[in-house]
């Protein structure tokens, strides 16, 4: 492989108009752009040596992809070379928009099927989380969302959560049915002992009060893990 360091530098103009990504964004669609690319278009322009394709590479390595953006700080990617309080803002925009997007409602409620469509629902903006937060999923007998609901933000151990918070928001709403979905800010979403005393005592409530607890998930950077897949409280 050759190394790094001889690979020669191009500037956007340098390559033909059918490769630039905003030309080819124009005549084959979004997404057949790389993220890279989508990243240059946001950027416009390269510094000496990096055109905005390579910066964008640059950016995606050293905060390990997308979600890594999403994460980090502002003033951290204001700090990064050829970025800028301008373009910093951009991006940040950017990735906004498409979580926002992510969230709106659509006329037909989301079905939950399985732990992964539950996981997709959330994942995208709770493993960005710096903190731990706890969120309830109220669903009705056909399991269509009824609310997403965010409890807790802090400590989501077995012995600061009150598990009448959680179903009282599920009695409001006349749900049949919910699921429990916190993250773990660490990246690791490896169940803890605390994680799994807290699924034992939700589903208990859950059977006193006619209301199901279909699941605990816990979701990060590296995944996400399905308590009630892995018989951890539901025994």
């Amino acid at each position: 492989m050759a190394n790094e360091s001889s690979k020669p530098f191009y500037r956007i103009t340098d390559l033909q108009v059918d490769e630039r990504p905003r030309e080819r964004l124009i005549n084959f669609g979004a997404n057949v752009l790389s993220n890279a690319e989508l990243i240059a278009i946001l950027l416009r322009v390269g510094v000496p040596g990096e055109n905005a394709v390579e910066v964008g590479t640059r950016l995606l390595v050293k905060f390990k992809g997308l979600p890594g953006l999403h994460r980090a700080p502002l003033a951290e990617l204001v700090n990064e070379h050829g970025i800028g309080q301008a373009k910093a803002a951009q991006l940040k925009a950017a990735i906004e928009l498409g979580r926002r997007l992510r969230d709106e409602k659509p006329d037909e409620l989301p079905v939950i099927n399985s732990p992964a469509n539950a996981a997709d629902l959330v994942r995208y903006e709770m493993s960005a989380f710096e903190q731990e937060h706890l969120r309830v999923l109220l669903l009705d007998r056909r399991n269509h969302v009824l609310e997403i609901k965010d409890l807790y933000i802090g400590s989501t151990s077995s012995a600061q959560v009150r598990v009448a918070e959680i179903f009282r928001e599920a009695v409001r709403k006349n749900a049949s049915a919910l699921i429990v979905v916190h993250n773990h800010p660490s990246g690791d979403p490896t169940p803890s002992p605390d994680d799994v005393a807290l699924t034992r005592a939700i589903v208990q409530a859950g059977k006193l009060l006619d209301i199901d607890v279909l699941d605990h998930l816990v979701v990060a950077q590296n995944g996400w893990v399905s308590l009630k897949e892995r018989g951890l409280g539901f025994g």
